[in-house]
Order: structure tokens, then C-alpha cells, then sequence
């Protein structure tokens, strides 16, 4: 099975749960007072289905499909924007990974490798907008 495969099935069995999103966040939140700050007057429900589009977004990148999307995302984390600095992705995919361990019951270490090799690609794109 190719790396978009298995995280597109890593993926449905975490949507599956129904806590999936709210740990992620538990985890991110914690992760630095900087991510903390960001998300302060967020609402909250719905950061979590823009969640839920953006991790798709980013495995259909991977898979082919244009970086539109994902410029866009760059464009309004950039500096002037948002500014989410760089390397709170990596704190995010950090956070990300950790909370599918929990919740793919099937997650291995070939899991593990897979999303992270497959978020890489798009996540670069969003950094390079910074």
C-alpha cells in the first residue's frame, strides 16, 4: 500500500472518532503558549471542520491535486496575515501525529512515517509563504 493510501485509511478511522479533533487540539494547545495565544478568541467548532478540510487538503496534495488550496492557506498564515510562524507546523504535525496514535487502532510505525512524509509535502508549501 502506497504512503496517501494508508494515511487516507489512518485518516477515516480517526474521523470516525469522536473525540479525534478535540485531542488534537487538547494536544496543540499544549504544545506551546505561542499556539495558545493564536487560537484565543477562536471559535472553536468551527476550527475543527476547518481542520477536517485542511488535513484532506493536504493528503489530496499529495496525491495530485493542484497546491491552490494550500497556497491560499500560505497566503493567509503568511507574516501579514495570520502570522503562524514556521515552525509551529512542526508543533502541529507533532500534535497531529500523536493524536492518531491514540485513535487508529491499526497505527504502526509505517503510519507514523507515512503521515509525516505525506503532510511534509504540503506543509512546505504553507511555510514558504511566510
Amino acid at each position: 500500500m502506497n504512503a496517501t493510501d494508508r494515511v487516507m485509511q489512518s485518516y477515516g478511522r480517526c474521523c470516525a472518532s469522536t473525540d479525534f479533533f478535540d485531542d488534537f487540539y487538547r494536544h496543540f494547545l499544549a504544545s506551546s503558549p505561542q499556539v495558545r495565544e493564536k487560537f484565543l478568541n477562536t471559535d472553536m467548532k468551527a476550527q475543527k471542520q476547518l481542520l477536517r478540510q485542511g488535513i484532506l487538503n493536504l493528503v489530496m496534495y499529495a496525491r495530485g491535486m493542484p497546491d491552490t488550496k494550500l497556497r491560499a492557506l500560505g497566503c493567509s498564515h503568511a507574516r501579514g496575515a495570520l502570522d503562524i510562524r514556521p515552525e509551529l507546523y512542526d508543533l502541529w504535525l507533532d500534535a497531529l501525529v500523536q493524536t492518531i496514535s491514540e485513535h487508529d487502532k491499526q497505527f504502526d510505525t509505517e503510519t507514523r512515517v507515512a503521515w509525516r512524509e505525506v503532510l511534509a509535502k504540503g506543509i512546505n508549501i504553507i511555510k514558504s509563504h511566510y
